[in-house]
């Protein structure tokens, strides 16, 4: 195998890597914002039970001491 031949199988290898690790951090990235949506939509769902068991607290401030 020639030189230019190698080179050119190296280039497209290096090339294929590169695509995979775009294509692997767009995932990671669309994981992380859906991990944080779940965890917001988490914590809105035990906020709003609370209040439906309690709703009575949390709707007056006494600020006269």
């Amino acid at each position: 195998m020639d030189i230019a031949a190698m080179a050119t199988i190296m280039k497209q290898s290096q090339v294929q890597d590169a695509a995979s690790i775009s294509v692997m951090k767009m995932a990671m990235n669309t994981a992380a914002t859906n991990g944080d949506a779940i965890t917001k939509l988490a914590d809105d769902t035990v906020r709003m039970m609370q209040q439906s068991l309690q709703p009575h607290l949390g709707g007056n401030l006494d600020v006269m001491g």
